[in-house]
């Protein structure tokens, strides 16, 4: 551009237009100069005004025949090092001496990034392959273009569906403002092999209380499944920091539920990997919210009522016919069995009163007779949570119910005419096939060696 505004400026001096002294004011130098570039504009026109250096290639450049090799050692042996260290192992291995920063604008040339590439680095290479890729012309090009933009962009190619209804479910939560002026979130899940719907709930954060639900709901109306694919939340799946043993490591509430009911627990971080119920949400986000504003659902629980209909409206016009695709579900538990199973596990230490403090209150241990058990003081056992609230508590192998101890009497035998003491009556003791009744179970739950204290997500 420099040369340009130097050769339009000297050709309106020679046409008469402007005078020697404008012209050097314009150019930035002196009269005794603009007589040289006039006289050589007379004699050698346009050309005279090109650098010497202009078209020829600087001594120290790299050859063609260099840059395809290095392009070639890259792509085939050091294709997981960064630059820097790739060009100290084509100096050493090599005896190629390039500089990190001539490697890059090599491989950038053939859209070759880093492994240590950022997202912002990523998304501006995308973006110019994507501008060469509207002005090309050659359709061999084109191809190029493409392959590099489909590398660039981490495709995920399809996959077909499973073959049979049950061998995997796909489970996940969407936030979104489905009712009223607060998000909730949208717990789902959906079989891959027919598109069906199997269980779904509303809460007001994604937490083991919405998986739990929906998992009732699969176990209760279809039976246990093969597998659940999740994403990678520590709801499903937790490994203590620095931990190197898998069999020091301990399991999620929902991963120990799953392991007592048989069934596989997967999870991933891409969440193009579970694109089935990425899609289902996304289509439930354009429905559903019209559904329940004609419906006039401005509660969660409200939600959740209408949901049990609606699920078989769009299992109805959407999920592929069940009877095409053999089922794998194994028959459903008991309910006792599901609701114990589906708990939440919580360490305690019997107190000097021979009580367990669990959510600000305090509880006493009964037997089956229906009379209290006093354990010492620290006593360590499990305060177990069943699905329908009942409380339970675990410990030395076995399963005691949980009394509230209330803060006052509800009547006194001396001031009360119509008091009445009450009989021990038999409690409800879970049966031998309760899962928290079995030794293996403590053997995943490990013991803190500094705090000595019970280890559970």
């Amino acid at each position: 551009m420099k040369a340009q505004e130097k050769y339009n400026t000297i050709k309106r001096l020679a046409e008469g237009h402007i005078s020697k002294s404008y012209a050097a004011v314009k150019i930035g130098c002196t009269k005794r100069h603009i007589n040289r570039l006039l006289n050589r504009y007379r004699s050698e026109g346009k050309q005279a005004f090109l650098h010497g250096n202009t078209g020829r290639k600087p001594a120290h450049a790299l050859s063609d025949h260099q840059k395809q090799e290095i392009i070639t050692l890259y792509c085939n042996k050091y294709w997981d090092a960064n630059f820097t260290h790739a060009c100290e192992l084509l100096r050493k291995n090599d005896d190629i001496s390039i500089s990190p920063s001539c490697l890059r604008t090599i491989l950038a040339q053939e859209a070759i990034l880093s492994p240590r590439a950022t997202r912002r680095t990523r998304k501006l290479l995308l973006k110019k392959l994507e501008d060469r890729l509207d002005h090309s012309a050659s359709k061999k090009e084109k191809r190029s273009i493409q392959e590099s933009i489909v590398q660039l962009s981490d495709a995920h190619p399809r996959r077909p569906r499973c073959s049979y209804f049950g061998e995997m479910i796909q489970m996940d939560a969407s936030v979104h403002l489905w009712f009223g002026d607060t998000k909730v979130y949208l717990h789902a899940a959906i079989d891959d092999s027919t598109g069906t719907i199997v269980g779904a709930h509303f809460n007001t954060q994604e937490t083991l209380d919405g998986y739990y639900h929906v998992l009732y709901q699969i176990l209760t109306e279809h039976g246990i499944p093969h597998m659940l694919y999740t994403d990678n939340r520590t709801v499903f799946e937790y490994k203590r920091k620095k931990i190197k043993e898998i069999e020091k490591d301990t399991f999620t509430q929902f991963g120990y539920a799953c392991k007592q009911l048989g069934i596989e627990l997967k999870t991933t971080s891409v969440a193009q990997a579970k694109g089935r119920i990425e899609r289902l949400f996304q289509t439930l986000q354009s429905r559903l919210p019209v559904e329940l504003r004609l419906k006039g659902v401005t509660t969660i629980s409200e939600a959740n009522v209408f949901l049990n209909s609606y699920i078989k409206e769009y299992n109805a016009r959407f999920a592929l016919p069940v009877h095409h695709n053999r089922s794998v579900f194994i028959a459903q538990p008991d309910l006792d069995i599901i609701h114990q199973t589906l708990a939440v596990l919580t360490p305690r230490v019997v107190d000097c009163g021979h009580c367990v403090r669990f959510q600000n209150q305090y509880y006493k241990t009964v037997g089956e007779n229906g009379l209290a058990v006093c354990h010492r003081k620290g006593t360590r056992g499990l305060v177990i949570q069943t699905f329908t609230g009942d409380l339970l508590f675990s410990t030395q192998d076995q399963v005691y119910v949980l009394e509230e101890v209330p803060e006052h009497e509800k009547a006194s035998r001396n001031f009360d005419i119509n008091w009445k003491e009450e009989k021990p009556r038999k409690r409800y003791i879970p049966s031998p096939r309760h899962p928290w009744k079995r030794k293996e179970f403590l053997r995943h739950v490990p013991y803190d060696p500094v705090t000595e204290e019970m280890l559970m997500v």
